[in-house]
């Protein structure tokens, strides 16, 4: 077995970590083929990753006119705990006062705990919301090295 197999989560510990993680770093294309990076907050959607953002911004732009995202959510300071999640996939702009409220939930609670109000967007008309569909995930998680080298 590898020791990229040892790293690699299983879908039970993919889906706490990013239940866990409050920033993920959203790379899109720019119209000159240059990576565009943004870190956002962000809640789901159908088990997806999905933001709000305004629908003028150059990541919405970016996935107008090429789709592809990578998405990364990260954390750990040292080397030995370092985790880290990859999604690559599809960018989705979507326009729905329904999702939009759906999605607002689930960040309020994310970030403001699950009876909290919280902050609202404005001008909804003016924002939109994005959900990453995933066509593959990566990911490692350092610490499971440290119980490996226990065992071994």
């Amino acid at each position: 077995m590898s020791q990229r197999d040892l790293i690699r989560m299983s879908d039970d510990e993919v889906r706490q970590f990013l239940a866990d993680e409050r920033v993920v770093n959203v790379a899109t294309l720019g119209p000159d083929g240059r990576p565009h990076l943004a870190p956002l907050w962000y809640g789901f959607l159908d088990d997806c990753i999905a933001f709000s953002t305004y629908g003028r911004s150059q990541k919405v732009r970016n996935i107008e006119r090429d789709p592809r995202v990578t998405a990364l959510v990260e954390g750990g300071h040292d080397y030995e705990e370092l985790r880290g999640v990859e999604l690559v996939g599809t960018g989705h702009v979507l326009q729905d006062a329904a999702l939009a409220e759906e999605l607002g939930r689930s960040i309020r609670g994310r970030y403001y705990g699950e009876s909290a109000s919280g902050p609202r967007y404005g001008d909804l008309s003016k924002r939109v919301i994005v959900k990453i569909v995933a066509d593959k995930v990566v990911s490692w998680d350092h610490r499971k090295l440290a119980a490996v080298r226990a065992a071994g």
